[in-house]
C-alpha cells in the first residue's frame, strides 16, 4: 500500500512541476514581444530605428562628414514580389534629409499584402538613422501584375559616432496577406 501511495505522490509532484513549467513557458512567450521592443528601443539592437524622434528633431547639417548609406533588399520565403532600391547607395551629410525610392512588382495574378522589416548595420547606427517617412511603417498592398514606387525619407543624426562611415540599411519583405483582414475599406489596391 505504501508503495502505491509513494508512487502517487511522486506522480503528483511531477505533474505539478510540468504544469508549472508549461505556465512559465507560456508567460515567457507572451512577454517576449514587449520585452524585445523595449530592449531594441533602449540598445538599438537588431536595427530597429527610432522613427518617433525623426519628426521632432532639430536638424543641424554636418558638412564636414560624408556617410555612405547602402541599401540591401530581399524577399522573405513565400513572397513573390520583385523588390529593389532605385539606387544601391547614397552619400549624405549627417542632418541632410534624403529620399530613396524602392520599387516593387507583383508578378502574380493575385493581390498580395507585404510588410517590410528593416535592419541596420552596424547596430550602433540604428538609433541615429531617423526615418520621417517609410513604406516599412505600414503594410503595402499590390494588385496582381501591379508595380509601385515606395519612398523612404531619412536623415542621420549628427551625433552619429565619428568612426561610422558606412551604414547598411536592409529590408526583408514578407507576404502578410493571410494575416490581414481583407475588406474593401482597409486595403487600397495600387
Amino acid at each position: 500500500m505504501s508503495e502505491v501511495n509513494d508512487l502517487q505522490q511522486r506522480n503528483t509532484r511531477i505533474l505539478r512541476k510540468l504544469v508549472f513549467g508549461a505556465v512559465c513557458m507560456f508567460g515567457f512567450a507572451f512577454a517576449m514581444v514587449p520585452i524585445y521592443n523595449v530592449l531594441c528601443e533602449v540598445t538599438g539592437l537588431n536595427g530597429k530605428t527610432n522613427s518617433s524622434a525623426a519628426s521632432s528633431a532639430n536638424l543641424e547639417l554636418d558638412e564636414d562628414r560624408m556617410i555612405t548609406v547602402q541599401f540591401v533588399t530581399r524577399s522573405g520565403q513565400g513572397m513573390a514580389w520583385d523588390f529593389f532600391p532605385e539606387v544601391r547607395s547614397v552619400r549624405v551629410h549627417p542632418g541632410e534629409i534624403t529620399q530613396v525610392n524602392f520599387k516593387v512588382k507583383n508578378p502574380t495574378d493575385k493581390q498580395i499584402v507585404g510588410q517590410a522589416i528593416p535592419s541596420v548595420t552596424p547596430g550602433l547606427a540604428a538609433t541615429h538613422l531617423l526615418k520621417t517617412q517609410c513604406f516599412c511603417f505600414d503594410n503595402q498592398t499590390l494588385a496582381g501584375g501591379g508595380e509601385a514606387d515606395m519612398p523612404m525619407i531619412f536623415y542621420l543624426d549628427p551625433a552619429l559616432p565619428k568612426h561610422i562611415t558606412t551604414i547598411t540599411l536592409s529590408y526583408t519583405l514578407f507576404d502578410v496577406t493571410e494575416r490581414v483582414t481583407v475588406n474593401d475599406n482597409t486595403l487600397a489596391v495600387r
